[in-house]
């Protein structure tokens, strides 16, 4: 991983955790893990989260354009990560089948499962406008950002 990325992923992890090590409300880990990400990161025109519930998912927290509300499981690149539980990442979605186009101005995007309990929870979703915006290195970085929002769902009151 090149290092100035994997110093920022660390860095990124590090505040996603201080913001959610002790909070347990999903709604507000999912509102500042999103902006975090959305002003963290160059070339990020769309990042936020969809929930899983009855078979598709549903908008959460985001950063960016308004977006699709509903998405069917299978369906879009989403809706393809929560069904087949495996991470996403696409470096153009004018490629994929059956994408799903909210904003116009995407061109690429990665989308990581997110569990809790080993059931998928929802998606963490970015999208840029830039062709061939994410790679491996943002699939690690992303995916350490992942583990802390899991890690924040046990805190849930109740649980």
């Amino acid at each position: 991983m090149n290092q100035n990325k994997k110093q920022q992923y660390a860095e990124l992890a590090a505040q996603a955790e201080a913001l959610v090590s002790s909070e347990t409300d999903v709604i507000a880990n999912m509102a500042n893990i999103s902006s975090l990400i959305y002003w963290a990161l160059a070339d990020v025109n769309w990042a936020g989260f969809y929930l899983h519930k009855e078979k598709q998912l549903v908008l959460g927290p985001f950063h960016g354009q308004p977006a699709c509300i509903r998405i069917p499981l299978g369906r879009g690149v989403c809706g393809t990560a929560a069904q087949d539980n495996q991470i996403q990442l696409i470096e153009d979605v004018h490629e994929f089948a059956g994408h799903i186009s909210c904003d116009a101005a995407s061109n690429s995007e990665i989308v990581l499962p997110i569990l809790k309990d080993g059931k998928v929870f929802g998606v963490l979703d970015l999208d840029s406008p830039l062709v061939a915006r994410f790679d491996q290195q943002d699939k690690v970085g992303l995916s350490k950002i992942v583990e802390v929002f899991e890690r924040s769902l046990n805190l849930e009151v109740g649980k």
